[in-house]
């Protein structure tokens, strides 16, 4: 802070300078002195990719990590007229033929990028798919592949790699038209290619059926108390041998709770809401049901409740 006179208090005062309004104010009266001023000291932001604020450069975007030289955007224009000039169309012609494979991993970049935020998907997760496709380019094993079915493949492996898994259906409705089969061979030849390069098999992760119960309950709408019934019942179901896909468990736990609830939800409903089929859900029913006894909480529904729910 500083000194200057006030106007209205008709004497020098201390001034604080609002840094994010460009104001200077008076501190006994408040009053503005100066608007709209502006700051010309050096931008907090850093280019450099050293953690440290010791960077002189003033331009250019953030660097790219997978990317070669991500933060030069020169580009070189082409010359007017049928002849132009030597030099400049040569350069140009250099500059086609060595920056044609960045561009496309910036357009891949990108892809995933938009398929990430169409899922509410953090930025860790984007990341690890960036470099699974940088991995896979750079041993040119994308060549001559679906390109969609890959990089949706990316991303859902990073999903199970960073324990936020979705399923192959939710990947596949946010992908350029690349279908669940086509993603699916993608993300096998991915752990395959992946295991040759590190010369052991790709981690991806366990799936379990609690890690979709909000997610899915959230799309039913269902209250807290259901959803609180479901992720107990959930993690209960895993101490026995129930021979079904987490994703079937997730969507037959919640039929059942919804059930006991006095907002019933159809079975069309939860089959669209989880991407589990109607009959694989009913199919699910009928494993699950001699354990109910001992996987609804006792606080949701009491044996007298579950006697009344309907035999498989």
């Amino acid at each position: 802070m500083s000194d200057a006179y006030c106007t209205d208090c008709k004497r020098e005062t201390e001034l604080v300078v609002d840094h994010s309004a460009g104001d200077t104010l008076c501190s006994e009266c408040g009053l503005v002195l100066e608007s709209h001023s502006i700051d010309e000291t050096s931008e907090w932001r850093t280019f450099a990719n050293e953690s440290s604020n010791a960077d002189p450069n003033r331009v250019g975007g953030p660097t790219n990590p997978l990317l070669a030289d991500s933060a030069l955007t020169t580009v070189i224009a082409k010359t007017n007229g049928s002849s132009g000039d030597f030099l400049s169309n040569s350069l140009g012609r250099w500059q086609n033929r060595n920056g044609s494979a960045e561009r496309g991993l910036i357009q891949a970049f990108k892809t995933i990028a938009t398929m990430s935020d169409r899922l509410g998907l953090v930025g860790t997760i984007k990341d690890r798919a960036n470099e699974i496709f940088k991995r896979l380019e750079d041993q040119k094993s994308t060549r001559g592949r679906n390109q969609d079915a890959l990089l949706a493949a990316c991303l859902y492996i990073s999903c199970r790699q960073e324990d936020k898994p979705r399923t192959i259906k939710e990947i596949c409705s946010v992908a350029n038209g690349a279908t669940k089969k086509e993603i699916g061979r993608a993300k096998d030849f991915i752990v395959k290619t992946l295991g040759l390069e590190t010369g052991h098999s790709v981690e991806l992760g366990a799936i379990h059926a609690g890690d979709f119960m909000k997610r899915f309950c959230s799309n039913l709408g269902m209250s807290h108390q259901a959803v609180r019934a479901a992720e107990e019942a959930v993690k209960k179901s895993e101490e026995f041998d129930i021979r079904r896909s987490p994703i079937s468990i997730a969507a037959v736990v919640i039929y059942i709770i919804t059930q006991l609830s006095d907002d019933k939800k159809p079975l069309k409903d939860i089959a669209v809401a989880t991407g589990v089929a109607e009959g694989t859900i009913r199919n699910s029913y009928k494993d699950l049901y001699p354990h109910l006894p001992k996987i609804i909480p006792s606080w949701y529904a009491k044996e007298e409740d579950l006697k009344n729910l309907s035999s498989p």
